[in-house]
């Protein structure tokens, strides 16, 4: 395979950089191995939960996301993804980096592109799909002057996945061969419906028997007593409103019981076997796993590590995947592009106090407009899947095509 002058020209570059990179991160796992490539540490947790969809219909295959030279394990990703930062450009590093992790087949999402690891990978005959996020740079910036490497990198991928037409204009201008450029759209964070057991969803829709009720999930312990604040104001419009609460830290679910108690209220532990009473006031749920059960039968949700400083919020995807229309503090900087999503649609809506909350809660537990915003965060959830599909269904098909040259 012939290397253009503009490619040729920047290994020869990148033979002259210094080797960098650290030791692997860890062994390399039995079985494939897909190479996730993300730049920054933004769009990571949505690679790693495509590649998640994918390795739950694939079974055996292990998940190696790789971030820029120099950048810490991101936030918020799985556990099950093994995170390692990206190699330098530099031959050597490159070569020890595939030696180790030796993937079988790589998605690479834009905009930065990385030549001389690209060029490697493709030759050690790795299936690459790009997946453009912007306008195409390299990352190296110390590459100023001779022929673009740019439009030769693109020529080494199987196919480009293109968000929208002004992207698709933009690359056919760089990418000679057309056929690899594929209509896409935007790659979207999603979130999988958390699974519930169905006979606790029957015994606790029965038990509430229609009660109003909302949830507070995720919740710091000092965010408890203006969601205990709000209930109580609440109250008085709704009498027979019910609080659910979800500790974001299993291990002070006693410390929320005691303090619920301490402030005068009526509280099932359901942790111990507790069914909520006419005369209970708050559901305490310790057991993160629950929380598919929970979004399932609140209407509305409150999601906490927002109205903490530092925080940054958790995922609101997970309560409008099942319905829960989501009200959250100011502190999400964790989850932004995921709240200001569901906010442009009216599906979530932000507080700041305990009065805000209250007002919040009243208007949002009418039914119609807990029907609307549920509906508005349940599109929201759904548009980028069709995406995700598609770039499934390429990656499984390089994955059957590099089994059977195995």
């Amino acid at each position: 395979m012939a290397r253009s002058l503009g490619l040729s020209a920047y290994l020869t570059f990148a033979r002259r950089l210094p080797a960098t990179s650290a030791p692997p991160s860890s062994a390399r796992p039995e079985g494939e191995l897909l190479w996730l490539h993300c730049p920054s540490a933004e769009n990571a947790r949505t690679v790693a939960r495509l590649g998640q969809r994918l390795a739950a219909q694939r079974p055996g295959l292990s998940l190696l996301l790789t971030t820029s030279p120099g950048t810490r394990r991101p936030n918020g990703l799985p556990e099950s993804v093994i995170w390692q930062a990206c190699p330098s450009e530099n031959p050597d590093d490159v070569r020890r980096f595939l030696d180790h992790w030796h993937p079988d087949a790589g998605l690479w999402l834009g905009p930065y592109l990385r030549p001389a690891l690209i060029d490697a990978a493709v030759r050690r005959s790795l299936p690459l799909y790009f997946v453009d996020t912007g306008e195409l740079l390299l990352e190296n910036r110390l590459w100023r002057l001779g022929p673009d490497p740019i439009r030769p990198t693109l020529a080494l991928f199987k196919a480009i996945l293109v968000p929208d037409g002004e992207a698709m204009q933009r690359l056919r201008k760089l990418a000679p061969d057309t056929d690899r450029l594929l209509e896409s759209g935007p790659l979207l964070e999603e979130c999988p419906a958390l699974p519930c057991n169905e006979t606790d969803l029957e015994d606790i829709s029965q038990a509430l028997g229609g009660r109003p009720t909302w949830l507070a999930a995720r919740l710091h312990l000092s965010e408890l007593s203006p969601v205990l604040a709000a209930h109580r104001a609440m109250l008085r419009l709704s009498h027979r409103l019910l609080l659910i609460v979800v500790p974001a830290n299993p291990a002070e679910a006693d410390q929320f019981y005691t303090a619920c108690r301490e402030s005068g209220w009526r509280v099932a532990h359901w942790d111990d076997g507790d069914v909520p009473e006419d005369k209970t006031r708050v559901i305490l749920s310790g057991d993160p796993r629950e929380l598919g059960l929970w979004y399932r039968v609140a209407p509305v949700t409150f999601l906490g590590s927002s109205l903490v400083p530092k925080q940054g919020g958790q995922n609101p995807l997970e309560p409008a995947a099942l319905g829960s229309a989501v009200l959250y503090g100011p502190s999400i900087r964790n989850h932004l592009e995921a709240y200001s999503r569901l906010a442009d649609a009216g599906a979530a809506r932000i507080v700041r106090d305990v009065d805000s909350l209250v007002s919040a809660l009243g208007q949002v537990l009418a039914p119609d407009i807990t029907a609307r915003m549920a509906h508005a965060g349940w599109e929201i959830v759904s548009e980028g899947a069709e995406v995700s599909d598609q770039i499934i269904t390429l990656l499984q098909e390089a994955l059957d095509l590099s089994e059977v040259n195995a």
